[in-house]
């Protein structure tokens, strides 16, 4: 099954200007822990709740002062809307994600987890071993 059959296509996006207050309420309005940071259409990083966790509120820092661009994650992984849902599972295993913007001539235009993997049946194996993976604790070397 092809991605674009799997995402979430409604996604909403913050601008990198946009405080890190106004897009923890916009995860806690839409119940989600990732929003795409976007210029326009173009993907530019992404903001998790981890990120404000660890770099706002662990930091002491204002939240209604902070601006998205400065603690976003920029280097995203992504995926595009014909890739498989077996790859897109690998993916995210091979990388520690959750989840992967969906991006198409440089536009996003959806968004799929691994909890979308795990709703198609034929994929609960390639879905479970990916969350499996991803959620191995980091060990110290």
């Amino acid at each position: 099954m092809k991605l674009k059959e799997l995402m979430t296509d409604n996604v909403h996006c913050c601008s990198p200007r946009d405080t890190v207050s106004e897009a923890a309420k916009m995860m806690r309005g839409i119940n989600v822990g990732i929003i795409p940071v976007c210029e326009g259409e173009q993907l530019i990083g992404v903001i998790t709740d981890r990120d404000i966790v660890l770099n706002v509120v662990a930091e002491g820092k204002d939240a209604n002062r902070v601006l998205i661009e400065n603690c976003m994650s920029s280097t995203v992984v992504t995926s595009h809307p014909e890739m498989d849902a077996h790859e897109a599972a690998e993916l995210m295993s091979e990388h520690q994600v959750r989840r992967l913007p969906v991006v198409e001539k440089g536009q996003l235009v959806g968004i799929v987890s691994i909890g979308d993997l795990a709703t198609v049946g034929i994929h609960e194996n390639e879905a479970g071993r990916a969350l499996s993976e991803i959620s191995v604790p980091s060990r110290p070397h």
